[in-house]
């Protein structure tokens, strides 16, 4: 697990050069092997968008887009641990900064080990969902050309892995346990987010775009993720 931390990915986005300098080099100091830094929210979400992060720390105040934006383009894609960092240690800018989707926020000035904790801490939760709690049993499931294995969290079609994203995987094996069923947006939150439905519709979307990019044969003319009109998806399987 701590190998696996100490290789994460960690953007950090504050348009004060010093304090990007200081938290690249503390997080170095923790062990922390790969570092992006961006002075602006474009450069940020350039760096997000290429090196896709496990983790990202931003700033509020940017000198082009504010903080909460570039958390918002990332959540649309992704589901990685994101704290603040800013001068605004108002409880309604904390309040709006976690609504959007942040995990955690640090109110300048800071300690650098507080920050380096904070980022070991949100990162071994994100680990830990991703090996731990969707273990749910040693069983491998088949259904159609897929077999997904519930040990290992492996999901295999004829016989070729998928790399699916924790999100993806969890998606994808509640389908499977579900298949020719309907599955509401609001069923999605429940099982998958473990959140009300309120601010994910686009979210939900994003991931079921991307889980037919990886499943389906031509994912324009979806043969296995089905919408359907006012209801939801299914999983279909012809046995």
């Amino acid at each position: 697990m701590e190998s696996l931390i100490r290789k994460s990915k960690i953007l950090v986005v504050d348009d004060e050069v010093e304090i990007l300098k200081l938290i690249k080099k503390a997080l170095k100091k923790e062990g922390f092997e790969n570092i992006y830094i961006a002075d602006n929210g474009t450069n940020g979400l350039e760096i997000f968008k290429n090196e896709n992060p496990d983790l990202a720390i931003l700033d509020i105040m940017l000198p082009d887009i504010e903080g909460y934006d570039v958390c918002k383009k990332i959540r649309q894609t992704s589901d990685i641990p994101v704290l603040f960092l800013s001068a605004k240690g108002e409880e309604l800018d904390k309040l709006v900064g976690l609504s959007i989707g942040a995990d955690d926020y640090i109110t300048k000035p800071f300690s650098i080990k507080e920050l380096a904790l904070r980022v070991k801490i949100q990162l071994r939760r994100s680990k830990k969902q991703f090996n731990i709690e969707e273990k749910i049993n040693n069983n491998i499931i088949k259904v159609g050309p897929f077999e997904v294995n519930e040990q290992t969290l492996e999901v295999k079609k004829n016989g070729e892995l998928l790399e699916l994203k924790p999100k993806e995987l969890k998606m994808f094996m509640y389908m499977v346990k579900h298949k020719n069923q309907i599955i509401s947006k609001e069923k999605f939150c429940d099982e998958v987010w473990g959140d009300d439905f309120i601010g994910y519709d686009n979210t939900i979307m994003v991931h079921i775009r991307r889980l037919r990019e990886k499943i389906e044969d031509n994912p324009s003319k979806p043969e296995y993720i089905i919408n359907v009109k006012g209801l939801g998806y299914k999983f279909l399987v012809k046995e």
